[in-house]
């Protein structure tokens, strides 16, 4: 009897010690820090980007599509930020701020303001904007902050190739995002790209 509770003991030990760690293998990409890119050119940055999909939040609830972002580097090195976006009463909604860098020139971490300037000095005021993929020639991006609680997709062009969003999700999955919450982002630029067969 002896002998044999050993031997189930044996046997399950292992099995329970993996069932155990399973869930923290899994987790282990979610709570593994957030990186930003190496580095970021941030005048080759500028200019427009589309928003291709985002997490879900409370400050676009109003967005219905064509979703964009306009940035222009200024005289002193912070970031104008233009969004725009059609609500369902198709009207355009647009919401200015600024950004800055955190740390060199070469930067992929910025905060970003929308805040009256006079209120540039709370903290709280400033939200994270990581940049974490980015392709060589600058035409599609993620945006992130450390937490993971928000996430953008951002292109140069309405519409992404197939298979380079693919490969992009599957960047992200690795960092340790649920693509699966990714809500895609209407373009009206892109439906009628499709419909004149470009």
């Amino acid at each position: 009897m002896i002998s044999s509770r050993i031997l189930v003991l044996t046997v399950a030990a292992p099995a329970l010690l993996i069932a155990a760690l399973t869930p923290a293998i899994a987790n282990a990409d979610e709570t593994a820090a957030l990186s930003a890119i190496p580095s970021l050119d941030v005048p080759r940055y500028m200019g427009r980007w589309y928003e291709i999909a985002k997490y879900p939040n409370r400050f676009q609830r109003h967005c219905v599509g064509d979703t964009m972002a306009t940035y222009e580097l200024l005289p002193d090195a912070t970031v104008s930020v233009l969004n725009r976006c059609r609500t369902e009463e198709g009207e355009i909604d647009e919401a200015k701020g600024v950004a800055r860098q955190i740390g060199g020139a070469d930067s992929p971490r910025l905060e970003v303001r929308f805040a009256p300037g006079w209120l540039g000095f709370v903290p709280f005021v400033w939200g994270d904007y990581w940049v974490i993929d980015l392709d060589p020639d600058y035409q599609l991006a993620a945006v992130s902050e450390p937490s993971r609680k928000y996430l953008w997709i951002l292109s140069r062009t309405p519409k992404v190739p197939v298979a380079q969003r693919a490969e992009l999700l599957d960047r992200l999955a690795g960092m340790g995002f649920d693509t699966a919450r990714l809500e895609p982002t209407a373009q009206a630029a892109a439906t009628a790209d499709s419909v004149q067969g470009r």
